[in-house]
């Protein structure tokens, strides 16, 4: 086996995060982000291992250049994208529909097939192909791996992925329910199972991604079993911008009674809806700023996020039958006390309750915040959708006999 590294990939519309993992020892060796890409005012922060921050702003016309900023500054670190170490990229693609279940080795295709989800995925698969062909040609010769975010969702019953509409045309246009997150949910379920000192096959969680997105998952034995995103990211939980669940009728009265185009609405439920949209914050710092203020409006985003959240906690309950644990992660998820007490504040019927104290101690690694002896374990479990793409990347590579 020639290499142990990973380069980990997310490119977005405007932004690239990337970060080298050797995979010997999990450890980062490098991390960074590009991001206005196509503006005046872009700007790159690369972190070495053991290093100080380097930071610049210039223009950075597209993806192409901000990779080759990218491997410029790998580079000056000796950790350069030539390096035999290297043993694979690994990108993050947002949607793989239901073809991909699994990462897989990139040729001409699997791009295509990423092409053709373009129409339920516009604006995060078209970066995702400008990432991966990009770096096809910075190193033609290294296997590229694509980890799609739907992947783990892929295990949930027809009768959790199926909308009650015609089938015919739910077939012929690919509308179902796909999820999102997955690479966030397999972390972090995992990790839960590791924190209860106990197999992932053993155990059944409810898992909380908490950031500006946001999903919940019920995983049973490793495998979700239901998600709350849909075909797209907007189903489910409020979230920063998005109105997650709503009655679709109020789509058509908004075109009938308020004029409004479907691009309008289309803006209104992804751009400013969720928390901005209540309250005019999507920063559950500065909600919980004002809620302490007595900022009613805050207050009211604040109480129907929560009032959203614990409705999929309970129907997760329902779903899984038994509950081992509950985990909060991602930016709100764990780092927002006030939100994980909230949450589970009257869930006592359930097996659900949150230590005061253990719950308002800050920390980095995975924790549980439930009292001793509760039935159901309530943890605080960061997740690394980094190091769940490399691992991935890096076990299909070996398997698939890409490295010798």
């Amino acid at each position: 086996m020639n290499g142990t590294r990973v380069l980990v990939l997310n490119s977005g519309s405007s932004s690239v995060k990337y970060q080298l993992i050797d995979m010997r020892g999990g450890d980062w060796l490098a991390v960074g982000l590009v991001e206005r890409i196509g503006e005046r005012t872009s700007r790159l922060k690369h972190t070495p291992a053991g290093g100080e921050s380097r930071e610049w702003s210039e223009p950075v016309a597209d993806h192409d250049a901000a990779l080759k900023a990218v491997a410029a500054e790998l580079a000056e670190d000796g950790l350069g994208l030539d390096s035999p170490e290297l043993a694979a990229i690994g990108h993050r693609v947002v949607h793989g529909g239901r073809r991909f279940t699994e990462p897989t080795v990139v040729d001409d295709a699997v791009l295509a097939e990423i092409e053709r989800l373009i129409p339920v995925a516009p604006l995060h698969n078209p970066a995702n192909l400008t990432g991966i062909r990009t770096a096809q040609q910075l190193r033609p010769d290294l296997p590229q791996v694509a980890v799609f975010d739907t992947a783990f969702h892929t295990t949930m019953p027809e009768s959790a992925a199926r909308y009650a509409i015609d089938v015919e045309t739910a077939d012929a246009h690919r509308v179902r329910r796909y999820g999102f997150h997955g690479t966030s949910h397999a972390y972090v379920s995992r990790e839960t199972a590791r924190l209860l000192g106990r197999a992932p096959e053993d155990v059944n969680v409810i898992v909380l991604h908490l950031g500006n997105g946001a999903s919940a998952s019920a995983v049973r034995g490793g495998r979700c079993v239901d998600t709350s995103m849909g075909l797209t990211p907007l189903e489910g939980l409020v979230m920063g911008t998005r109105s997650g669940d709503m009655d679709p009728a109020v789509i058509f009265h908004l075109m009938r009674v308020g004029e409004m185009s479907a691009d309008e609405i289309d803006t209104l439920l992804n751009k400013r809806s969720g928390l901005i949209g209540l309250c005019g914050d999507n920063d559950m710092r500065e909600i919980r700023r004002r809620v302490d203020a007595g900022d009613e409006r805050a207050r009211l985003a604040f109480d129907i996020y929560i009032h959203r959240l614990k409705k999929y906690i309970g129907a997760y309950s329902a779903v899984l039958g038994r509950v081992d644990a509950v985990a909060f992660t991602a930016g709100v998820g764990e780092n927002s006390a006030p939100v994980r007490e909230a949450a589970v504040a009257g869930l006592e019927g359930f097996g659900l309750a949150v230590d005061g104290e253990l719950n308002a101690v800050r920390g980095d690694g995975a924790r549980l915040i439930s009292p001793a002896h509760a039935r159901v374990a309530v943890a605080v479990v960061p997740t690394d959708e980094e190091m769940e793409i490399a691992t991935q990347t890096y076990a299909l590579v070996n398997d698939s006999g890409n490295l010798t």
